[in-house]
């Protein structure tokens, strides 16, 4: 293919090239009237190659730009492809993202004419800044864009835990797109255009900055007004194909821009029916070809005359999902890791009257011995409590990383302002008055964290209570608590600020340490979500507790959950089941409570139900190891509370390894020390309860000893609770200390009750035991026909003008059947006549159903007649069901194989995505809401879990003597669903009702599905932080 091989001339786009839509330059097209040296006539067209000579494509193709492996890339330079090998001056080069190890790059053989070297000249700039003046002919081939994609905006996190929002480009970025390039140092013009590329031309800017959101699309990433970096793809000869390019801004290089653009323009690529991108770069450029490979994609390479043709295909991969979500992971713990981990802090608001919360926050920081240097903002006074005080953020002489806003509502806004130019990383808002004050104090929440977001800033609150972090180099106290916990292994993130003071004066009396605890108040931005992430690697965290309101993202929560829960006990306290407090209903999805019982189960979550269980329960997995099964000893000096934890044990589903044993109460603790051992040392204990009543003429003091002493001694990885002297927490006599002074491993919690104590044990036991289940895999059963399904899934929508629609019968057979899901065969017949032959078609014994649901589902409504085997008796059965529904239509259907009635469903969640539910047909199943539940995509231990879960599932294992019904058919039944909800969005609910378990497989006899239009889900798609949006406001 012809190249363009001229060198730039003053005043001229280098390489006589123009720009593609994306901002990249194409060769051979006339911007500043240059020749095409092909002889040709310049082109004008729009690929990334872009310009054509001659009415023939140019083989001039710039590259992707790359980020480096760890997601610190650098700049994201692209061009088009060197003329036969040789990169030739002045023409845009392939992809470049600088690491530290690369800082000049390198001078490609072959260079002559107008392009300079970096490496010879200091970095600098001798760029034209001024916006160029375009007209009418700049604009000529250019498509009129689609609709605005607002939904592609997004709020991201950065590597290094700051933010930008990220958005489509529009026209009216021109002026940006300028700054943008009179920013960019010389290396990094030079690697991005391959030449010194002064200015851009007016028709070059022109397509820089007008897409056309599909074919032709550009992101641009804002920090407050600044455009940042630009992605950008443009598709290839109208087929599958694109070519992708990024640039970024010098200063901001290294912070995992490249990354980002590359999900959010595979994401939007994908939308727009494209399948691969396609980038071309020079051989020497190995960090370009890492940032495809390091995404997760698969991609091929060729080689040819120097230059690297790269290929990928864009679907999302397993390996693709991890690295994103890793890197997600990442940046967002990272945020949280600014917030608890500052090296100053300014408190705003910081009063000189104890009354005032400014002055309890500042207060509290100084008397925590705070590491860092703690700066009280009051314009009205030079001092507080003895430090000088700055009128201003602004005035404050070095950086600030953590602001603390103890301001009324209304001056918030201003300090923001100040904050965001003083350059403070995170917001802390204890200040009232906000979304909590109505539909107008909301609007100023939202407006306030999208401002803070847009311009790199996280926000924690309004109306918080504050944050803290126990570690011996932070010490860090930015709470409005009075009482505090002394230091752990326990991490606690609490939506409430007022219940939050409660939370840590308990925490400490009931000798709980924490390592961190956030207050997020209104949550407006950062959520528990956050801490997750932060906790899943913080090595100062064993333990994850959560008091939440409500869910900001209910799906992202389940994954990140069942991650955490896998390595760290997660215990969490759910309240509003009913309401969502109005201040959170802008940033809550309303979540029902059999969605919330299936996501706390497949995660593993621990679910209380009061802050008195949460502790009690905490107590456990913060002192004592966790158990290896369900069977428990109990052994005291009161065989009366002995027998009632053990009645409790068994009501938890727990075993007793051997019945309580009583030592007496006239038993010393020498004899109660040799009891325990004893039950500890046994092989049939996974647990021990020690139940113990104060005998009148032995202190209790020294049965404590004697029982913490034998439990040190013996070092077993059993856990121990307890009921010693009716305590509550962990007692002095039976703590394990610190070096602290903080109880510790070892340490043994006691209980008012054995209630409370078995209650406490259970729920560690059943955690244990979903940690020590396998995780399972997807599984995707074979004989499942997706394209077929998908095809026939848009056919039945294409009439339907985007609402939903209950399929027919035959319409559901056929879409089940894509799947290996086969219905019983059935005949709809509207004559007694037509009934008999269909029961001679399909086989004697038949059953005649009324096609009326209600009556159909309703044994006891005579809507079903059942074991016809012969002539007579279906028009008998007809006759008389004509008469109870009135209608002449009715089914029949062979008779399946008698078994136990099961329901499987598919119910779309706003929140969570599709969940899948299992239990046993009939009214009183549904009446007792026996239905388990599990969202999509399942594994295989999801699936097998699911039918063994209800209460009712006894049915199916054999009960009473009964031949256990074919499980292993049910699960496959169960895994095939889950595929065709997860292939196909559209399915917004489907009941397999009823299916009949027999011994002989398992057998669909009713089927009903609603199809529409695939609903957005959160925690979709590229990375993205949560969507606010004021709510009727």
């Amino acid at each position: 293919m012809p190249q363009d091989d001229t060198t730039p001339a003053e005043g001229n786009t280098p390489g006589s090239n123009t720009a593609d839509s994306r901002g990249n330059l194409s060769s051979g097209d006339e911007a500043s009237g240059g020749n095409s040296p092909s002889g040709g006539q310049p082109g004008g067209g729009d690929s990334l190659g872009g310009g054509q000579s001659g009415g023939q494509p140019n083989g001039g193709k710039p590259s992707g730009g790359n980020v480096s492996s760890s997601d610190s890339s650098g700049g994201g330079q692209s061009g088009s492809k060197p003329s036969s090998g040789k990169p030739s001056s002045g023409k845009p080069s392939s992809g470049n993202e600088f690491s530290s190890d690369s800082p000049g790059g390198s001078k490609p053989a072959g260079q002559s004419g107008g392009g300079t070297n970096p490496a010879d000249h200091q970095p600098g700039d001798q760029a034209t800044a001024d916006r160029p003046v375009a007209n009418d002919s700049d604009r000529k081939g250019l498509r009129e864009p689609f609709d605005y994609p607002r939904d592609w905006e997004a709020d991201v996190v950065l590597s290094d835990g700051g933010t930008v929002h990220l958005r489509p480009v529009v026209p009216s970025d021109a002026d940006g797109l300028v700054a943008l390039h009179g920013r960019l140092s010389e290396r990094t013009r030079y690697f991005r255009y391959f030449g010194a590329y002064p200015r851009i031309p007016p028709r070059d800017l022109v397509r820089f900055s007008t897409v056309d959101h599909h074919d032709r699309v550009a992101f641009a990433a804002l920090l407050g007004d600044d455009i940042v970096a630009v992605g950008r793809y443009e598709r290839l000869d109208q087929g599958p194909s694109a070519e992708v390019a990024f640039l970024v801004d010098d200063r901001h290089q290294g912070r995992g821009l490249g990354s980002i653009l590359l999900e959010h323009l595979a994401a939007a690529a994908s939308e727009s029916g494209l399948r691969r991108f396609v980038a071309e770069v020079l051989s020497e450029n190995a960090a370009m070809v890492r940032v495809f490979r390091d995404a997760g994609y698969q991609v091929s390479r060729a080689i040819e005359e120097g230059v690297l043709h790269l290929e990928f295909d864009i679907d999302p991969t397993e390996e693709s999902l991890a690295v994103a979500r890793s890197r997600e992971q990442a940046a967002e713990a990272r945020s949280v890791h600014n917030l608890l981990h500052p090296r100053s802090v300014a408190v705003i608001g910081a009063s000189t009257d104890h009354m005032k919360v400014g002055h309890v926050a500042f207060r509290n920081l100084l008397s925590a011995d705070f590491t860092g240097t703690v700066y009280p903002v009051n314009p009205e006074h030079r001092s507080v409590r003895g430090v000088r005080a700055y009128p201003s953020v602004l005035d404050i002489p070095d950086p600030v990383d953590l602001a603390l806003v103890a301001v009324p509502a209304e001056a918030v806004e201003s300090v923001l302002d100040a904050c965001l130019a003083k350059g403070v990383k995170t917001l802390l808002i204890v200040s009232g008055g906000f979304g909590e004050s109505g539909p107008l104090g909301l609007h100023a929440e939202l407006r306030l964290v999208g401002e803070a977001r847009a311009h790199g800033m996280r926000v924690v609150g309004p109306n918080a209570l504050g944050v803290l972090n126990t570690a011996k180099d932070i010490r860090l106290n930015a709470t409005l608590a009075p009482v505090l916990p002394k230091r752990g292994r326990t991490g606690f993130f609490c939506q409430s600020g007022a219940l939050g003071t409660a939370i840590l004066a308990d925490a400490g009396s009931r000798g709980l340490g924490l390592s961190t605890f956030v207050s997020a108040g209104n949550r407006a931005d950062v959520s528990g979500n956050d801490l997750l992430q932060y906790w899943e690697t913080d090595p100062e965290t064993d333990l994850v507790l959560l008091y939440l309101e409500s869910f900001g993202n209910p799906r992202k929560f389940a994954r990140l959950a069942r991650r955490l829960g896998r390595s760290k006990p997660i215990v969490a306290v759910k309240s509003g089941r009913h309401a969502v407090r109005p201040q959170l209903a802008a940033t809550s999805a309303e979540v029902d409570e059999a969605s919330v019982k299936a996501l706390f189960e497949q995660a593993g979550v621990v679910r209380v139900e009061s802050l008195a269980q949460l502790f009690d329960t905490a107590l456990v997995f913060a002192h004592q190891p966790l158990p290896a099964g369900p069977r428990i000893g109990i052994v005291g000096n009161s065989i009366a509370i002995g027998l009632l934890a053990a009645d409790t044990a068994r009501s938890q589903g727990l075993r007793l390894a051997f019945d309580p044993v009583d030592i007496g109460p006239q038993a010393g603790p020498e004899e109660f020390a040799a009891a325990v051992r004893e039950a500890l040392d046994s092989p049939d204990t996974d647990a021990l309860i020690a139940v113990f009543a104060p005998p009148v003429a032995i202190p209790g003091a020294a049965y404590a000893r004697a029982l913490r002493e034998a439990v040190v001694e013996l070092k077993q990885s059993k856990p121990i609770v307890s009921t010693f002297l009716a305590a509550e927490g962990v007692p002095d006599e039976l703590a394990v200390l610190s070096d602290d002074g903080v109880p510790t491993r070892g340490s043994i919690p006691s209980y008012p009750s054995p209630e409370r104590a078995v209650d406490a044990l259970a729920r560690v036991v059943r955690y244990a035991a979903w940690r020590q289940r396998p995780q399972g895999a997807l599984v995707r059963p074979g004989g499942m026909h997706v394209e077929q399904a998908q095809e026939l899934v848009r056919e039945l929508l294409s009439d339907e003008e985007g609402h939903a629609t209950l399929l027919s019968d035959d319409d559901v057979v056929r879409l089940l059947g894509c799947y290996g899901v086969a219905v019983v065969p059935f005949r709809v017949v509207s004559t007694v006549d037509d009934a008999v032959a269909a029961a001679a078609e399909l086989g004697y014994p038949v059953t005649l159903k009324a096609v009326d649901e209600r009556l159909r589902g309703r044994p006891d409504l005579a809507g079903v007649r059942l074991d016809l085997t012969s002539e007579d008796s279906v028009r008998v059965a007809y006759r008389d069901l004509r008469e109870v529904s009135g209608e002449d239509d009715v089914y029949v259907q062979r008779m399946a194989p008698k078994g136990i009635s099961c329901v499987i469903g598919l119910q779309d969640d706003p929140s969570f995505g599709t969940l899948v539910s299992f239990g046993l047909s009939g009214l009183v199943s549904t009446l007792l809401g026996d239905r388990a539940y599990r969202a999509v995509p399942l594994t295989d231990v999801d699936a097998a879990t699911l039918i063994r879960e209800p209460r009712t599932s006894p049915l199916l294992t054999g009960y009473r003597g009964d031949e256990p019904a074919d499980l292993a058919a049910l699960q496959d039944m169960v895994l095939r669903v889950a595929a065709l909800a997860e292939d196909n969005p559209e399915v917004r609910s489907l009941s397999l009702d009823p299916i009949l378990a027999s011994p002989d497989g398992a057998f669909v006899a009713n089927a009903r599905m609603v199809l529409g239009p695939p609903p957005s889900r959160p925690d979709t798609g590229p990375r993205r932080l949560r969507h606010i949006t004021p709510a009727d406001s």
